[in-house]
């Protein structure tokens, strides 16, 4: 017979919160990039976008589409991992702000967007920056506390 015992940490009601808020965000992410993808010219229209940004969009090169899927599912995936209460939601954050940085990179140091937005877009990512370590934030929390295993 073992004197050893399993303690098993019970759910915060928090976790199921940045989850369900996780999903809805994240998931929002992930659609606008596959519409990006797939539903082109038109979607990008329907967002108001002219024909400049459209261009910037189809001239993309396939390595940093690659990237920005990386952040944008990475994000997704982590957050279906944070509510299956998996310490690789951690993982998976850290990859996704990596791809969100590296993205910017792309943006704004290798390349020359149009105007889309002009200081929005820089509100906008700052809100997208903060969102990324608040989750990687939350998710190491999690994970000291026992909660992600």
């Amino acid at each position: 017979m073992s004197d050893t015992t399993t303690i098993r940490q019970s759910t915060p009601w928090h976790l199921w919160a940045v989850g369900g808020v996780g999903l809805l965000w994240n998931g929002f992410g992930a659609s606008d990039f596959a519409m990006t993808q797939f539903g082109g010219e038109a979607y990008l229209r329907g967002l108001g976008m002219d024909d400049a940004a459209i261009a910037y969009y189809a001239a993309m090169p396939w390595w940093a589409m690659a990237i920005w899927a990386i952040g944008t599912w990475g994000a997704l995936i982590g957050t279906v991992l944070l509510l299956l209460r998996s310490k690789w939601a951690l993982h998976a954050f850290v990859i996704s702000f990596a791809g969100f940085l590296l993205s910017l990179v792309y943006s704004y140091v290798l390349s020359t967007p149009p105007d889309m937005g002009g200081e929005n877009m820089w509100i906008m990512q700052l809100v997208i920056a903060a969102g990324c370590v608040f989750f990687i934030w939350y998710a190491r929390l999690m994970t000291k506390r026992g909660v992600l295993r």
